[in-house]
């Protein structure tokens, strides 16, 4: 019998653990569950006959190594920087590892002593990254033994909230993961290879250099460089082509009023503001403008600032989540970042009927029998409420597939890894496509 340790019970776990314990029954698992808020564990089991909660502190070193002790694969969901603690013990005691998130220089480091110990570590094994890798190479592959030569490769993904659930919130945006992950995006310089050179946007720059994406079946969408696409050109086996380039959907109107908290400060992390607790969101406004007059509104100061008419949408979107307002913020010691996050919280969280919307789309150009094709593969996924979110499903499932796979034999590759092989990619996406994951394909000539 074997036994499955999810760690981590938080909204990307809940597809996951519904997944692993309905796999339980036929394939004679047990699953447990560990989370910090044990609470939170007994929801996600419910009570299932094959399911054990636990609560974890992750560095409780004795609970945390008893618990994945008992385990034959082990599922993190934690924090990324907290699975090489995971991982770690995962080496020592001889248990497979599958993760969402990116596979760091920390985990890169454990590849030879996964490899010895004949262990399955699966990195980014999730949407994206995950879903955007399998989907991305499986054309690629499809088209090179086509016959076709890549010529360009741009990928687009993204976390939004269905049309007919943005009510009457002007920014068009709602949480549907980690909302501190959403704060910090795009911190850093993005990086990717465009007509042959090297292309670099820094943070201060990157939701100003904004590209429009129409995506067929949805409309046209705002997208901003993400992360470093260099890191991808080896992985999917396109050192040679001239473009690569990954980046990440938004709705019209979004890019330019983050944009505007990105240059008012307000997305900074790195210190903590003095007095925070006793300051309005008006006040801490005000801190960071150069100068006011003197009975000038702050809608029309922040306008100024920022080298915006009165009229511009821009400040609409800052007024309407609470910018200006004279309420207390009542977070001590809290950096800028924490500060927007705890003030977005209160109005970008799904209410209960709302229902997020997955958009991911590849764009791929190459030539085959001397002439030039673009082929669009779109990919488009709503939940069904705050709960069971496109965002969980499309978070879990790949990572509850793949833990099957290992599960029942159905992979051979030791080390760590992404899934970016045939191996893994085929079997994975075909379940997936059960649940609704389906990409379709448009073929466009280019001569």
């Amino acid at each position: 019998m074997k036994t499955i340790l999810v760690i981590g019970a938080g909204r990307s776990a809940t597809v996951l653990i519904d997944y692993l314990l309905k796999t339980a029954v036929t394939l004679d698992w047990n699953v447990l569950v560990a989370d910090a808020n044990k609470t939170l564990a007994d929801e996600k089991v419910e009570g299932h006959d094959r399911g054990t909660a636990f609560q974890l502190d992750v560095n409780d070193e004795s609970t945390r190594k008893e618990l994945i002790s008992r385990a034959d694969i082990v599922a993190s969901l934690l924090p990324a920087h907290l699975h090489h603690i995971v991982a770690q013990d995962c080496i020592e005691l001889c248990k497979h590892l599958v993760t969402a998130s990116y596979v760091n220089s920390q985990m890169l480091k454990l590849n030879e002593a996964a490899k010895n110990a004949n262990l399955i570590f699966m990195g980014e094994m999730g949407l994206d990254p995950g879903i955007d890798h399998m989907s991305a190479v499986q054309q690629i592959d499809k088209i090179r033994d086509e016959g076709g030569k890549l010529t360009a490769f741009k990928s687009y993904a993204g976390g939004l909230v269905a049309d007919a659930c943005d009510g009457d919130n002007p920014w068009r945006y709602k949480f549907t993961w980690n909302p501190r992950n959403v704060v910090l995006a795009g911190q850093g310089t993005a990086q990717y290879y465009e007509h042959g050179e090297y292309k670099y946007i820094p943070y201060s720059r990157l939701f100003k250099q904004y590209e429009l994406v129409d995506v067929p079946g949805s409309g046209v969408y705002e997208a901003y460089a993400n992360r470093d696409s260099l890191l991808y050109r080896s992985a999917y086996r396109l050192s040679d082509i001239p473009t690569i380039k990954r980046m990440t959907l938004r709705k019209k109107g979004f890019c330019d009023a983050w944009s505007a908290l990105v240059d008012l400060g307000l997305t900074d992390d790195t210190y903590p503001i003095v007095d925070s607790e006793h300051l309005t969101y008006r006040q801490l406004v005000n801190a960071y403008l150069s100068s006011r007059t003197e009975g000038q509104t702050m809608r029309h100061a922040v306008a100024e600032f920022l080298g915006l008419g009165q009229s511009n949408t821009v400040l609409d979107k800052l007024e309407w989540v609470g910018l200006f307002d004279d309420k207390k913020i009542g977070l001590k010691k809290a950096s800028p970042a924490q500060i927007l996050q705890h003030l977005l919280l209160q109005k970008w969280t799904l209410e209960k009927d709302d229902r997020d919307l997955i958009v991911m789309q590849h764009e791929f150009e190459f030539i085959l029998n001397n002439k030039k094709h673009r082929r669009i593969s779109t990919m488009l996924l709503e939940g069904e409420d705050n709960i069971h979110t496109g965002m969980a499903k499309l978070v879990g499932l790949p990572v509850g597939i793949f833990v099957k796979l290992i599960a029942e034999g159905n992979v051979k590759q030791a080390g760590v890894h992404i899934p970016v092989s045939p191996e893994v990619y085929t079997p994975v996406l075909k379940e997936l496509e059960e649940y609704g994951v389906i990409f379709k394909e448009q073929d466009i000539s280019l001569d």
